[in-house]
């Protein structure tokens, strides 16, 4: 075992040919498809509270204070799944945290769909909240894990696209279904509780707990029955045996000197990510539409395209233009929204044309939703997946992801407050923020595209 200082050289085989394919396999698609069932019920736990609202309140009888409690649980729940995040997925792999996100997820939405009172309700939003703090690392790291280093950008992307699609299936149909039938939505978790039994673990931390034959045996089907997947196995089982001389030690461990880089990158996107307002243009789109006398529906719809075909086409241009580039384009664009409805805001207390300002409001937030999506709102996790070595990326993934919900709860819960101090003010300090992750992206952030992830490691501890 070596000392905590010690410095790890991973060899990189970078003089041997180039023979890991990168076709996609059926199995390869089966596996993600299973693994982003999850990004969807996420997309759907998220939005789920804003048109289940009135039908809920009606019919339970709850208060104003009580729903806001129902509401802020998902958070909650968040926080205690991305505290465990890691360790749950070290110990008992990728594919066993992902069913225990669809257990955790079917209980909740039973509690939900069957409730009576306010407790129900509140223990099915807390468990819903744990699989997505959950899901929001498993399922990136999973996917990032099984596929050929040329495809990992586009395949760990459809987590974005299957969030958009969820929260933008629950904003339409909650319009005409029951809140009870529209927590059957969750469903997909069902199917996907069933569909894990027919992918396989990730090969990479089959080798991490010595199971060689079983990592060979996954990383053939994953890869198809005739390709040649000896390079990579010899750079997974280089890699594995060079941590092995390292010891995986507890979250402190992670601050050494080697892992700064990556540790400063991995918590750095996260804190843009969420201080740069994603939460309050998600939850509070329709108050931002209305103090500017424009339409909450149209915004609501317009933004809803947007974001799904953003997603779409950051899935084709990830592994083609690469990672940095787009996160840059993603912060310009979000600092520019950020700056219009400051602007729009700014306008309106000097009582200037209400035609003026709920334009450059409504343009603002359909900037940011198509710029924000794009990058910002799934790069980030792309790449913490991607710059961790194994031996801390449950401890580092748990660290990120809870630095992530973090700030996912203080923009949520302080939002409405400094909109009611200074509409205007909370906006340009969003877009000043947006600003300062451009400098961080393009000072700090690595370019992983094209990239094994031994080899994104090593760069990132030498």
């Amino acid at each position: 075992m070596g000392t905590p200082g010690r410095e790890m050289r991973i060899p990189l085989l970078e003089e041997q040919e180039e023979v890991v394919p990168d076709r996609i396999t059926s199995v390869l698609v089966l596996s993600a498809f299973f693994a982003v069932c999850g990004s969807y019920v996420f997309g759907n736990a998220v939005s789920y509270s804003s048109p289940a609202e009135s039908g809920i309140m009606d019919e339970l009888g709850l208060s104003l204070a009580e729903y806001s409690v129902f509401g802020s649980l998902l958070t909650v729940g968040g926080l205690l799944g991305a505290l465990c995040s890691g360790k749950i997925a070290d110990l008992i792999g990728r594919r066993g945290a992902m069913w225990v996100i669809d257990v955790a997820g079917i209980i909740g939405w039973c509690a939900i769909f069957l409730s009576e009172s306010a407790w129900s309700l509140d223990l099915g939003r807390l468990l819903l909240g744990f699989g997505v703090g959950l899901a929001s690392y498993v399922v990136p790291v999973y996917i990032a894990e099984v596929t050929p280093k040329n495809l990992r950008g586009g395949f760990v992307s459809l987590c974005m696209l299957v969030i958009a699609c969820g929260m933008s299936m629950t904003y339409i149909i909650g319009t005409v279904l029951n809140w009870r039938i529209l927590a059957c939505l969750g469903t997909p978790q069902r199917n996907k509780l069933v569909g894990l039994f027919l992918v396989p673990e990730s090969p990479r931390w089959l080798a991490k707990i010595g199971r060689e034959r079983d990592m060979e045996a996954a990383l053939q089907r994953l890869r198809g029955k005739n390709a040649d997947i000896s390079k990579e196995t010899s750079e997974i089982e280089i890699y594995i045996e060079t941590l092995q001389e390292v010891s995986e030690y507890r979250i402190f461990y992670i601050f050494q000197r080697k892992y700064a880089q990556a540790l400063t990158v991995g918590l750095g996107l996260m804190v843009f990510q969420q201080l740069g307002g994603l939460n309050a243009y998600a939850f509070y789109m329709s108050s931002i539409l209305e103090r500017a006398g424009a339409s909450s529906t149209a915004g609501s719809i317009t933004t809803a395209i947007v974001q799904l075909a953003a997603n779409i086409a950051a899935v084709f241009l990830m592994d083609k233009f690469g990672r940095r580039p787009l996160l840059l384009v993603s912060a310009s664009g979000a600092c520019l929204a950020g700056f219009l409805i400051g602007l729009s805001f700014l306008l309106q207390d000097y009582h200037q044309s209400t035609d003026v300002v709920s334009a450059l409001t409504f343009i603002g937030i359909v900037v940011f939703t198509g710029f924000f999506s794009i990058g910002l709102g799934g790069i980030p996790w792309i790449i913490m997946a991607e710059i961790f070595p194994i031996n801390v990326k449950g401890s580092a993934g748990s660290l990120v992801n809870l630095v992530s919900w973090i700030g996912s709860w203080l923009v949520a819960y302080t939002f409405s407050y400094f909109f009611e101090w200074s509409s205007a003010g909370v906006f340009f300090v969003f877009s000043g923020i947006c600003c300062s992750a451009i400098l961080f992206i393009a000072k700090m952030v690595p370019e992983t595209k094209g990239r094994t992830l031994e080899e994104i490691e090593a760069s990132m501890t030498s």
